[in-house]
């Protein structure tokens, strides 16, 4: 049996009964609700015009043997549908999220630019109903919509079902593309949010990505990216050297780190990365994790001044836990802790280090000099 995708187009109306009979649902990775009053406006204008709107993608997929129909791309579209025939939309300011960057090599401040994200989905407004709960909500401003409208107005979809939907391993795989294809192609994610979108495709290995322990670590008070320190030792560690690091990928880090995500769930097996079923066979990573994570409350306050700090601090010491399966002799941490402060102000000493961390040659020297000092600490 091939993939097959089914297509078609449904009224409004059967959309959105589709909504609120939770027919079809958001998988846990999806972004929030993004769009603002304006935004939902303009797509009921172009309805009305018969103009050209993108089809909803949906995917058929089996989680835990329960069957799901899942909203791959076209939340923004659907939601806006069915709060316009509510006639309402959800208040910014009680809904209000503020987002959880991950720190970068240059430790930039906040991009201005970014969406204005609200805690809010069409989820939000199904639970609000069921638990009998008070939503927040200001009225549209939407003129000349009635029943007729939603009845004989229709949004195309794609349906997805992999050849076998029943397989674990062959729904990753095939999703995986399909992710990859939506997040190119496009409205442009959030890089937490692309990263979701991929850990989904294996929920086994959520925490593996994003665990526990990594939340409250910061970098110049944004989150620090653990899958950043994987994705770059993972290469390190197959290579046995930095020299070719990230090679090519100096301007478009992002990318290369799905490409890391996705040599591990499952797509295509990389030649980039180490093996990870040889590094976490069945995919045992807990008691490593746990190591890693007594090792740096020993050694760290939990907040870095810099990506420099926290390079020097953590490129060595998950190299040599997580990857060499080694631990770092406690007892000589005070020695450690010197030698890595002493090589941290020799890199904010160099001006062009300081300026530009970002540059490949100076993170690759961080990754060499950090993993250098902490194989004489690891035992």
């Amino acid at each position: 049996m091939d993939n097959k995708v089914y297509y078609g187009e449904y009224s409004l109306k059967h959309w959105i009964d589709l909504i609120l009979k939770e027919n079809i649902v958001l998988p846990d990775y999806q972004r929030h609700f993004v769009w603002n009053e304006e935004d939902v406006l303009e797509l009921i204008k172009t309805l009305k015009d018969k103009q050209f709107v993108p089809p909803v993608i949906i995917g058929a997929f089996n989680i835990d043997k329960k069957p799901q129909n899942l909203i791959l791309d076209g939340q923004q579209r659907l939601t806006s549908i069915l709060l316009a025939r509510l006639n309402l939309c959800p208040d910014r300011d009680k809904y209000n999220k503020p987002i959880t960057r991950t720190a970068n090599e240059n430790d930039d401040e906040e991009d201005d630019e970014q969406p204005d994200i609200i805690e809010w989905t069409f989820k939000t407004y199904i639970d609000e109903n069921k638990n009998k709960q008070k939503g927040y909500y200001n009225e549209l401003d939407l003129k000349d919509i009635d029943d007729d409208f939603f009845e004989n107005t229709f949004l195309g979809f794609a349906y997805l079902v992999p050849a076998n939907n029943s397989d674990k391993t062959a729904q990753q795989k095939y999703y995986s593309t399909v992710f990859r294809n939506i997040n190119k192609k496009g409205e442009k994610l959030l890089p937490q949010e692309s990263r979701k979108s991929l850990y989904f495709l294996d929920s086994d290995l959520v925490q593996f990505f994003d665990p526990d322990f990594c939340k409250t670590l910061t970098i110049n008070k944004t989150k620090l990216d653990f899958v950043r320190y994987l994705s770059l030792l993972s290469q390190y560690y197959k290579e046995k050297r930095a020299d070719n690091v990230a090679k090519y990928y100096g301007r478009k880090m992002e990318e290369y780190y799905e490409e890391y995500i996705y040599s591990i769930v499952g797509e295509n097996d990389s030649k980039m990365f180490g093996d990870f079923s040889g590094i976490f066979p069945g995919k045992k990573y807990d008691t490593r994790f746990e190591l890693l994570d007594q090792a740096i409350k020993s050694l760290t306050a939990n907040q870095f001044l810099s990506i420099i700090d926290s390079d020097m601090y953590l490129f060595g010491l998950i190299y040599e836990i997580i990857f060499e399966k080694k631990t770092i002799d406690d007892t000589k941490k005070d020695s450690l802790k010197q030698e890595l402060d002493k090589k941290i102000n020799t890199y904010k000493d160099d001006y062009s280090h300081r300026k530009t961390p970002s540059a490949l040659k100076h993170l690759r020297s961080r990754i060499d000099e950090s993993i250098a000092i902490y194989k004489r600490y690891a035992k």
